[in-house]
Order: structure tokens, then C-alpha cells, then sequence
């Protein structure tokens, strides 16, 4: 981007929003303490989250299914967003691309979203998703585009 953007929230906001406006995208396991999806670090134009993997995201033939990864990255995709303009709870996914790279591991999966542009109206962005402790290896690479309601 031709300019640095600035984060307007910090990962503890960030996070608290999510468990007020979508606590089901946090949610582990149904009976696990285990939080699904956390939010681990915000930066410039950037935000990490991390996914936490169970049986329950598994398909056939044991790999970690498509719509878990694809649910990460419109969820890291909406977090980048948010963290950017602030806890805008009616923006929405209006195109989420994604490519699969190669098999992931058994693992937490590790999603990296990066704004490529954030108009008024809408905010264009990548995300990478990689096996953890593998971030050298993605397995997907999503774009997305997001529609950002008007202020009023």
C-alpha cells in the first residue's frame, strides 16, 4: 500500500468484539475449553490469527478440510479489516478466492492477512495459511474483498 496504515484496535479489543458479536467463531470443540480461533498479533495493514485444529475439522482421507480454511481466512480476513476501521460489525465478505497450495499438516493452522487496499467502501485483502511452524510452506493463499457500510 502506498501508505502505512495504522491499527485503530488493539488484539485484546480486537478479541472482545469477536466474543460479543460472534462468539461461535471463537468457539472451540462443543463441551472444550479450547478457544477455536485466537487473534495473536496486529499490525500495520496486518493481523496473524491462529486456528485451533481438532477431529472436527478433519475430512475424509484425514487432512484438514476446505471450508475450516476457508472460514479461517474470512475470519482473519474480517479481523485485518476491523483492527483498521474498528468494530464495524455489518461489514461483509463480498468475494473470498482461494487457492489450495498443498496438503496441511495435522496442526494448529496459522492464517497472516495483509490489506492490499481499505477505501471507504471497500477494503481489498490476502491471506496466507500455513501449517504451524511451518510459515515458510503455505498450504492456501485466499484473496478477499469486503463491503464497508456507510457511516452515518
Amino acid at each position: 500500500m502506498g501508505h502505512t496504515l495504522k491499527p485503530v484496535m488493539t488484539v485484546a479489543e480486537l478479541s472482545a468484539f469477536f466474543v460479543k458479536a460472534f462468539p461461535q467463531a471463537l468457539a472451540g470443540e462443543e463441551g472444550s475449553s479450547d478457544v477455536g480461533t485466537l487473534i495473536e498479533e496486529i499490525g500495520p495493514g496486518t493481523v496473524r490469527v491462529r486456528r485451533k485444529v481438532s477431529e472436527a475439522n478433519l475430512r475424509p482421507g484425514g487432512t484438514i478440510s476446505g471450508p475450516t480454511m476457508m472460514a479461517l481466512a474470512d475470519h482473519a480476513m474480517y479481523a485485518v479489516i476491523l483492527a483498521h476501521i474498528g468494530p464495524v460489525a455489518l461489514a461483509v465478505t463480498t468475494n473470498l478466492n482461494i487457492n489450495f497450495i498443498r496438503k496441511p499438516a495435522l496442526c494448529d493452522l496459522i492464517a497472516e492477512a495483509k490489506l492490499l487496499k481499505l477505501g471507504k467502501r471497500l477494503a481489498v485483502g490476502e491471506v496466507s495459511i500455513y501449517s504451524a511452524g511451518e510459515e515458510d510452506a503455505p498450504v492456501a493463499h485466499v484473496t478477499s474483498t469486503y463491503s464497508i457500510p456507510p457511516t452515518r
